[in-house]
């Protein structure tokens, strides 16, 4: 389960800003999650929960926002928006995809006091 280190990265981070900002917690954290990011997002949930707490985002909301997955298409020149990374190109068939976003994760942002 991945999604336990990726939590732990993003307390990394909680703790870093706190420090930097002098907030003391966390009370919404949102998170955008490209579609082939290959996050289990009701597992990154339960991790989200185990990995908070003691620290500043203990109980915080956490919100999920997908992000498609975007790609260019060599055949017809245009970008598309791809529903799994080995579709072909919805416009034109061409399987001759670049692949430019949908398998990033970042926080969006966090509410904090």
């Amino acid at each position: 389960m991945h999604e336990m280190s990726l939590c732990e990265g993003i307390r990394g981070i909680v703790e870093d800003q706190a420090r930097r900002h002098g907030f003391s917690r966390v009370t919404r954290m949102r998170l955008e999650i490209g579609r082939f990011a290959g996050v289990e997002k009701a597992a990154l949930s339960f991790a989200f929960d185990v990995v908070m707490r003691g620290s500043p985002a203990e109980g915080a909301v956490l919100e999920m926002i997908d992000l498609p997955g975007r790609a260019m298409c060599f055949d017809c020149a245009e970008q598309v928006e791809l529903d799994d990374r080995l579709s072909p190109c919805p416009l034109c068939g061409g399987g001759r995809l670049m692949p430019e976003t949908g398998d990033e994760m970042r926080i969006r942002d966090m509410e904090v006091i």
